[in-house]
């Protein structure tokens, strides 16, 4: 007679190497979610990072604020949209189906069916080049909380950890590139200082 073994083995278990450690670091970050306020934040950084919003909303804002470095605000802005405009080109071309985890439910609904790249991960990315080179302050806040909505989207069981590599690499890219761009953009002298510097030369005319 024939021997059957019923072990359970999961079923990622036949995967090659990469993809069975991509499943399960996976399943042990969307584990995490299982806690309530794990859930809930996780929840809000993914709602927040949904088609780069929370990005492209703080460089409107830091350009509204910020006189002297407005320019600069607006194009960096422009490069988290083009880099996440880049993503879903992306997607379209890979179209990897995203995470079913037999166990485990996705916490939030996603728009779209393909998973590689992350675009919240691709404008997380982008945002922490650009908006860091700006101004001191953001190269300190903007990274902590493009971590998080990286981080988030495994939490909620909606993308591989391997999706959220390749957006960041993504967007890291596509800001580098324009660096060059967004460094040529006019910075507006503040009236104070102008005011100063006249006033320290004796004033002309």
């Amino acid at each position: 007679m024939r021997h059957v073994n019923w072990t359970y083995r999961p079923y990622w278990a036949s995967l090659p190497h990469w993809t069975h450690a991509d499943h399960r670091l996976l399943t042990a970050l969307r584990d995490c979610g299982r806690d309530p306020r794990v859930a809930a934040a996780a929840r809000a950084f993914s709602h927040g990072g949904e088609h780069g919003a929370v990005w492209l909303a703080a460089g409107l804002v830091c350009a509204a604020a910020d006189r002297e470095r407005r320019q600069g605000w607006l194009r960096g802005t422009a490069l988290v949209g083009a880099a996440h405009v880049a993503s879903m080109g992306v997607k379209r071309v890979v179209r990897r189906q995203r995470p079913r985890l037999s166990s485990l439910e996705p916490l939030v609904r996603t728009l779209s069916r393909h998973s590689f790249p992350s675009s919240h991960a691709t404008a997380a990315a982008a945002a922490t080049v650009a908006f860091g080179a700006l101004r001191p302050a953001s190269g300190r806040l903007v990274p902590p909380l493009a971590a998080a909505v990286c981080v988030s989207r495994l939490v909620v069981g909606v993308h591989y950890p391997t999706d959220v590599a390749a957006g960041a690499l993504l967007g890291g890219l596509t800001a580098r590139l324009g660096a060059g761009w967004q460094r040529a953009a006019p910075v507006v002298a503040e009236r104070g200082r102008g005011r100063g510097r006249g006033g320290r030369g004796g004033g002309h005319g």
